[in-house]
């Protein structure tokens, strides 16, 4: 199946897929596609062999010398074979890439990867990032939404010595457990006091704002629990609240980092994937990504410089937005990964598992 992709950016190439002749068509999709495949250059005498067409290598470097001059390709060093330039892979994405719908036991595989089975919703969002970036061979990314919802109910459920779930339910429907460590000999009772003392002073606070409250309350003595139920209470909304960095715009979760300092000999480089790294820390690229995925329906691929996240042209990010209950959007997943990333495998994985997550949170 063809699908075209718009370019998420108002800058496009400067000449159009169906600009294109049938020759220069094929020889740049060939060619961006063995790219893909191998890394390396490619030569008339490759594409020759490969292409459909009658057309001989002679005549296949005439072609390639078109595409160059039109900059979509260039010559590496003193290679006889070529490169596809960020405007090539552009263009090639936009308009001539071509990929299908996952099989039914891929999207399985995914949905089965992704199923929450008790874990946290942070837990299942870091799974989906670790599968990502197993799959595209690249460092797979989250945005997870900032539990901003209303607490409904909270419950401590005893699971053996020294040990007890805390169940949170929100109040969008959503429900996280997290297994916390309780003083040893503690009597099913004090578990109940703690849920019941919680949930009295629920009074549709978020998380944050409830343990604001419960802690200002311990600290100034005024609450009627005795130590160890005190210290339950303190395990549970520490566990909830001490989950991973975030801000106003939610926490970001970075899977697969090393996958791309891989084969990677330029020193250089390893500088700049570094400084990527640093820079993906900082809470603001987490607004930045979320903006990147907001920026039209569906999957955006952004090839070298365009994300604005780093100015390394041999870089692209794939990022798809996932929306809860009411349509809202409310974190976006995605890959960051080399330029030449197979494309036709991982724009369908990175949609699919965007609506995935979307129905958990539905």
């Amino acid at each position: 199946m063809h699908t075209p992709f718009k370019s998420p950016l108002c800058a496009v190439p400067s000449i159009a897929a169906s600009a294109l002749n049938l020759r220069s068509t094929a020889v740049l999709r060939e060619l961006v596609e063995v790219y893909v495949a191998t890394g390396e250059p490619v030569g008339s005498r490759t594409l020759s062999r490969r292409l459909p067409l009658n057309l001989s290598p002679a005549s296949i470097r005439n072609v390639m010398a078109d595409l160059e001059e039109a900059g979509l390709l260039y010559a590496p060093h003193t290679s006889a074979g070529r490169l596809p330039t960020q405007q090539g892979l552009r263009l090639f994405v936009d308009g001539l890439l071509e990929f299908g719908d996952l099989g039914q036991e891929e999207r399985a595989e995914i949905s089965a990867r992704c199923a929450a089975h008790g874990r946290s919703l942070q837990d299942t969002l870091a799974e989906a990032g670790q599968m990502l970036s197993g799959l595209a061979g690249a460092a797979g990314l989250v945005v997870a939404p900032k539990g901003e919802a209303p607490l409904r109910h909270i419950e401590f459920v005893p699971l053996g010595p020294g040990r007890a779930l805390v169940v949170l339910v929100q109040g969008d429907g959503r429900v996280e457990n997290r297994v916390i460590e309780v003083p040893p000999g503690l009597p099913p009772s004090a578990l109940v006091q703690a849920g019941n003392y919680l949930n009295a002073r629920l009074s549709d606070l978020t998380l944050d704002e409830t343990r604001a409250n419960v802690t200002q309350e311990i600290t100034a003595n005024r609450s009627a629990l005795d130590a160890l139920t005190t210290q339950v209470v303190e395990a549970g909304m520490a566990t909830w609240a001490g989950g991973a960095k975030g801000s106003e715009h939610g926490s970001l979760i970075l899977r697969g980092q090393a996958r791309l300092l891989e084969n990677m000999e330029n020193l250089t480089r390893v500088h700049e994937i570094q400084a990527l790294f640093e820079r993906l820390e900082a809470q603001e690229t987490t607004l930045k990504l979320l903006e990147l995925a907001q920026r039209g329906e569906g999957v955006q691929i952004f090839i070298g410089a365009e994300s604005g996240l780093f100015s390394t042209a041999g870089l692209s990010v794939v990022v798809a937005p996932f929306r809860n209950a009411q349509e809202k959007i409310v974190g976006a997943i995605g890959v960051i990964g080399p330029s030449r990333i197979n494309y036709g495998r991982v724009i369908p994985v990175v949609d699919y598992t965007a609506r995935v997550i979307g129905r958990l949170l539905g």
